[in-house]
């Protein structure tokens, strides 16, 4: 699997969220955000959501 960098502004309670998972889950902050895109992804996949507009 290929990997990039990227920087992301999010909201402030986002981040605290996400250091609260990545702490109880002892995990790191990047794989939490990953986690929470493939639950969307697979969601979507499975049809329980749309999919984003103009995809």
């Amino acid at each position: 699997m290929r990997k990039v960098t990227t920087s992301l502004r999010i909201p402030l309670d986002v981040k605290a969220f996400v250091d609260q998972e990545a702490e109880r889950n002892g995990s790191s902050q990047n794989s939490e955000i990953i986690r929470a895109v493939r639950e969307r992804m697979d969601r979507v996949k499975r049809g329980e959501m749309p999919a984003p507009a103009g995809h």
